[in-house]
């Protein structure tokens, strides 16, 4: 199938999400505001596994850096400073994570490819749509399939199993906070390390650390080489993401080197429609928009709204 007019789509690409039913419904008025009151979560092992060992990675370096090497330093603004810098970041980070992991990245809605539901859409003759044949949804323009999500996913950049969710429209932002607040904690704990080194080899290790010498030089080592790795990986993924929002393309968009049918936002403007209005703290607060007593709600409804 062809693809249909960019009015119809914009239609298509705002129709609430569906019901635990998965079936689709043309006489349903639910609205945003009750597709915001359901959890997404997706049910993959793989990516369970992935996201449980981002938090226990996180969870050791802050173990290292404050119980190894900041509480026994002699340097009391040293160690409160670092500590609450170093706690501060990693709490951003694995908040970061959970609402890139919880949030709809922008799933299309499932089954509605009806005739039924084609015909309340009243296409002029000869108009045509994209359906996909997985999800027998009605795709718009830069949605794509997700297999692990099992949904059409719009603007999808790639599925990530490290928060265990696809990177979409609703989510990027989460995501690029993640990769940036996982770098910074990364070359903190770095550099704290290459600073406790120092310290105990010019201390000769006595009254270095809590830990036996042995013990300490095994944990720092860890850290070292976590950290190395992670701040590579996510200082390059922020980079990339960064580079593919100012170019207003996703990835798989890139890798399939696909031919823009769409009108590019300048790069300004695709930072502002990603973060969400002007330059301001906000963009880095992955708090933001976080409702209590909306999540609350959603606790009482009764759990995911996707099993897949």
């Amino acid at each position: 199938t062809m693809q249909s007019s960019g009015h119809r789509f914009r239609d298509v690409e705002h129709h609430p999400l569906l019901a635990d039913n998965d079936t689709f419904d043309s006489s349903s008025s639910s609205s945003e505001a009750d597709m915001a009151e359901r959890v997404w979560f997706i049910r993959d092992g793989c990516g369970m596994v992935c996201a449980i060992m981002t938090w226990l990675l996180v969870v050791y370096a802050d173990f290292v850096v404050t119980f190894v090497m900041l509480l026994p330093s002699k340097d009391f603004w040293y160690s409160v400073i670092n500590g609450v810098l170093f706690n501060c970041l990693a709490v951003l980070a694995l908040s970061s994570h959970l609402r890139t992991m919880l949030t709809d990245p922008g799933a299309v809605p499932k089954g509605n490819a009806t005739k039924e539901y084609m015909d309340n859409l009243q296409l002029k003759p000869g108009e045509v749509i994209y359906k996909c044949p997985k999800c027998c949804s009605i795709k718009p323009e830069r949605a794509h399939h997700c297999s692990i999500c099992k949904r059409c996913i719009r603007k999808m950049d790639h599925h990530c199993p490290w928060v265990n969710n696809c990177v979409g429209e609703k989510n990027q932002r989460f995501f690029v906070l993640f990769t940036m607040y996982i770098a910074l904690i990364s070359a903190h704990a770095l550099v704290l390390c290459g600073f406790q080194f120092f310290s105990c080899v010019r201390g000769q290790w006595t009254e270095c650390s809590d830990f036996s010498p042995p013990v300490t030089v095994i944990l720092m080592i860890f850290l070292c080489l976590e950290g190395f790795l992670f701040l590579t990986f996510t200082a390059v993924m922020f980079g990339t993401q960064i580079h593919s929002i100012c170019n207003d393309e996703t990835e798989i968009e890139r890798l399939k080197s696909e031919k823009p049918t769409w009108e590019r936002r300048l790069r300004w403007e695709g930072m502002k429609s990603v973060f969400g209005g002007q330059p301001s703290l906000l963009w880095i607060n992955p708090f933001a928009g976080f409702r209590i007593r909306r999540l609350l709600l959603r606790g009482k409804k009764g759990g995911p709204e996707f099993s897949v």
